[in-house]
Formats: structure tokens, sequence, C-alpha cells
């Protein structure tokens, strides 16, 4: 195991941003950077041994400070939408930065991708570890509460571990996931990548994307891919690209379980996720359109990445039979995500 900081540059208004590059005894490399706490890098070998890059992302800080589609960041305070970007708690309306047509996404205008987090190595009896934490204050982006976040990077023998902590002073409502975009032959497009989903149900929504309120069963469905599915059939049954909440079998909450699969055949690479969370945002990169240059001069075109973001469901602020995102004073918001990697 090994691990290393060097400087990354700087923001717009002068502060210093890191990078903490972190390797394993299994050829897996990991690069996390205190700009958005964001994962910048993940390398996994192939079928032959060979590691390669598996995520999207950029070469220097330049490209994420433009502007980019959440490249492998921290989002927060919410991760996903909030409807029209207002919720109630104890009969006080609040209303947050609307960033996503009339709506709240992915923590607003300056969300947890766009802050300089604090960070710091962490000792680990099974991997090496970076250990970030961010002070969002009381009022941030329409927000209540002082909420004092810890985001947990390990790469342990087989892949790599995010944990997530929070507290607050005032009840808000807290939703974190990493916004990871992975294609895992290094290049081209994922429709040839085969996914399972371990998911009976999903979150119906309205035009806006926004959850009406019902739960629906997958069977019959498009969205049903309970069995490896190639993620171009499905979307040929959808008509379009995927951008829908899942609803994780569970049997108990808050369990670690698995809640997805997803297999690459030419190099032979597999991931599994497992997650505390109730829900997971199976995302394919549809609004990627070939504008956004990234690592080694790849224009990312439509369907060059796709996200498993793990996560409590989207407006769940606004839908009171949903799990609760709620956090008050005195308790502990905790969460856990593992990517295991393998080939086969």
């Amino acid at each position: 195991m090994d691990v290393k900081k060097e400087p990354f540059g700087k923001t717009k208004d002068g502060q210093r941003v890191d990078m903490y590059s972190l390797a394993n005894a299994n050829d897996m490399r990991a690069k996390v950077m205190t700009y958005g706490a964001i994962l910048v890098s993940l390398e996994v070998p192939d079928r032959q041994g060979n590691p390669g890059e598996v995520t999207l992302g950029f070469d220097s800080l330049d490209g994420y400070l433009k502007g980019h589609p959440y490249f492998g960041a921290i989002v927060g305070r919410y991760a996903n939408r909030i409807g029209k970007g207002k919720f109630t708690i104890d009969g006080k309306e609040y209303t947050l930065a609307t960033n996503n047509g009339p709506n709240h996404l992915h923590g607003g205008l300056v969300g947890f991708d766009k802050v300089v987090w604090n960070a710091e190595l962490l000792e680990s009896t099974d991997g090496v570890a970076v250990k970030f934490t961010y002070l969002s204050k009381d009022g941030e982006e329409g927000y209540p509460g002082n909420l004092n976040c810890t985001v947990i990077y390990t790469l342990t023998s087989d892949g790599l571990r995010i944990e997530y902590e929070a507290r607050t002073d005032k009840t808000t409502p807290v939703n974190l996931t990493n916004h990871a975009y992975f294609n895992f032959a290094g290049k081209g497009d994922i429709l040839g990548h085969e996914i399972t989903l371990n998911a009976g149900d999903y979150t119906t929504v309205d035009e806006g994307l926004i959850p009406t309120g019902e739960i629906r069963a997958v069977k019959g469905t498009a969205l049903d891919m309970t069995k490896p599915t190639a993620i171009g059939d499905g979307i040929k049954k959808l008509g379009q690209g995927y951008d829908h909440n899942f609803v994780l079998n569970k049997k108990n909450e808050n369990e670690l379980s698995l809640a997805a699969t997803v297999y690459e055949p030419t190099t032979g690479r597999k991931m599994e996720v497992f997650t505390t969370q109730p829900g997971m945002q199976f995302y394919t990169g549809n609004f990627l359109d070939g504008s956004v240059i990234g690592r080694g001069g790849q224009a990312y075109q439509k369907h060059s990445g796709f996200c498993l973001e793990t996560q409590h469901f989207p407006d769940s602020p606004n839908k009171p039979n949903f799990p609760t995102v709620f956090l008050k004073p005195g308790e502990l918001y905790q969460s856990t995500t593992i990517h295991k990697f393998s080939t086969k």
C-alpha cells in the first residue's frame, strides 16, 4: 500500500488544491483531490493484468474549474433533485437555489462539488485512506443548520470504499453520494457493458424528473435489470438513456448489501457495488454531447460513461412515504458504499 500528496493547482480565488494518490499491491490506483473531494482517477487491471483508467475526468484542475457534469464529485448537501427547490420543516418553508429548471439539483449553484475540503491521511487496517471534512454553514444554498461532513476514501486490496458521516445543529435534509462516471473499456461508449441491478422497484417521475411519490415494480419494463442486461439493449427498449432511481432490495434497513454488478466483456473488468443506502440512480451519460474534452483529449460523447449514485430517493423532503432524509441535532448521518473489482 502506498500514498502520496502533491499540489494540484489553485482555485480561481487562490485556494490551494492538493491531490492524494493511493496505490495497492494489486495494481489498483486512485487519485482524490481536495476540490470537491473529487475522485479524479481510478485505475483497475483488466483480465490480462494491465491497469487502465475506468472513470471519466480531466488531466488538470482547470477542467474541473471550468464546469463539468459532476465527474467523480461528492455531491451534497442533497444529491439529486428537490422539486421547486422548496421543503418544509416544522411548518417553516425553506427555499433553495434552483439550478435545474425550476428544481434544485445536487446541492445547488455551489454544492459540495465546488468547494475545497480539508484532508488528512488516515490510518486504516485494510487499505490506504484519505479523510475529507467540510463545514457547510447555516444558510448555505438555502439549507438550515451548520452541517459537519466527513467523507473517507479507502483503497482496499480489491476496490474502493467510500464512507460518509454528517452532524448538524438544526434539522436539515442530507443525502450524500459520489458521482463517478465509469467506463471499463477506457474509451468509446458503455453500451456493451452488462449490468445487473438488485432492485425490484423504481420511483416514477414527472417530466421534470421529480418523483410522483409512486413506487412501481420494474417487472415487465425496460427497467428490469434483475438479470444481466447489455446497457445498449436496455436503452433500445427504453427509447432513451437511463436516468432513474431504483429502490434496492433490502432485508433490513441500512444493511450493507449488493446493489449492482457491471461487467465489460472486452476487458473482463467486473464491478460489484455494495451500499447501505436504500436507492441508486442509474444514469447513462445522456447529456454528454462531445463538448466536454476530458482526459487524454477525449471528447465525451453521449453514453461515454455510466453512474451508479447510491442515495436516498430524489425529492424525499417532499415525499413523506419515502425513507426520511431529515437529520436532527444529536443524530449521526452515516452511509457506506463499496466498489469491488475483479475480472472474468
